[in-house]
């Protein structure tokens, strides 16, 4: 971008949700109609908004979050996670709804269901004035957000210079209105498959398509080249959260004026190293972890 630095008080803002995630480990998931004894309780921070502000925060990402929480306990939690990162809250906002919530049950083979209250997160850019963004060099979104408030961000993102970095999870229809002020879309396998295809999101104006693989690693397409970058290896243990380190490095090496490619290698590493550690936040890693594994 031709844009000078000085010009962007942030390298990343992130427009998304915020959840306080309430985990039960069970030795078996309930049938309808059956209570069970937990044989563990947890409380994390979550939310694909505040998971990938703290992935770009760690990767060495000036971050800010723009979201909404309630007058509550786990608002003031969230808003606390968020700040101890070092990112910017000035435009979490409060609303008189309860703060999102999700909750998980996880059994002893690793299986879980959850149940998402969205709460506070139905708010996000609707609750106060006209959204406001503050000037980042990456705009970065999900879809646990109304998508009217994505469109708006998206349109403020493009007018203040920003590059715009989309994750569509968890689907939702988009239309090319929405989609044609994407720059980078980060589906993987499901989603892409749920959005039509690498084809026709490129077709709808996205300008570049970048669908995780998993342990396959990353392909990414434009509409006049096709890339793969490898896997990094590791021994996983848990893959939540993967999806949101590789998406937070992603859009920390573009803020810095990486190519595609560079960034995605760096974020591929940030993903396998987030399966290493179980957890969403506490297995997101550092700047200084990823360029070690890199540089090993």
């Amino acid at each position: 971008m031709s844009t000078t630095p000085k010009e962007f008080a942030f390298d990343v803002v992130v427009v998304g949700s915020a959840n306080l995630d309430l985990v039960a480990t069970l030795d078996h998931l309930p049938k309808p109609g059956e209570t069970i004894v937990a044989l563990g309780y947890a409380e994390h921070a979550g939310g694909k908004g505040v998971n990938q502000a703290v992935a770009c925060a760690r990767m060495g990402a000036r971050t800010a979050f723009v979201g909404c929480v309630g007058n509550d306990d786990a608002g003031v939690f969230l808003r606390g996670v968020l700040e101890n990162e070092g990112i910017d809250t000035t435009m979490l906002r409060v609303v008189d709804m309860p703060t999102g919530r999700a909750f998980i049950n996880v059994d002893s083979r690793g299986e879980n269901e959850i149940v998402v209250i969205s709460g506070a997160n139905t708010q996000v850019g609707i609750a106060h004035d006209a959204l406001v963004l503050p000037m980042a060099r990456v705009v970065l979104m999900q879809l646990e957000i109304p998508l009217t408030t994505v469109r708006n961000a998206l349109q403020l993102a493009r007018r203040n210079g920003a590059l715009t970095v989309l994750n569509p999870a968890p689907f939702k229809a988009l239309d090319a209105g929405v989609l044609s002020l994407v720059d980078v879309i980060v589906p993987n396998e499901t989603e892409s498959a749920a959005c039509g295809g690498t084809q026709a999101l490129l077709d709808a104006g996205v300008k570049t398509v970048l669908t995780t693989l998993g342990e396959r690693g990353v392909v990414i397409n434009t509409h006049t080249s096709a890339t793969s970058i490898a896997p990094h290896q590791v021994s996983a243990v848990d893959t939540v959260g993967a999806g949101d380190a590789f998406i937070g490095a992603l859009s920390a090496e573009l803020a810095r004026g990486a190519t595609i490619s560079d960034a995605a290698a760096v974020g591929a590493v940030a993903g396998a190293l987030a399966t290493t550690v179980r957890g969403a936040v506490p297995s997101l890693p550092t700047q200084f972890s990823v360029r070690s594994a890199i540089n090993k």
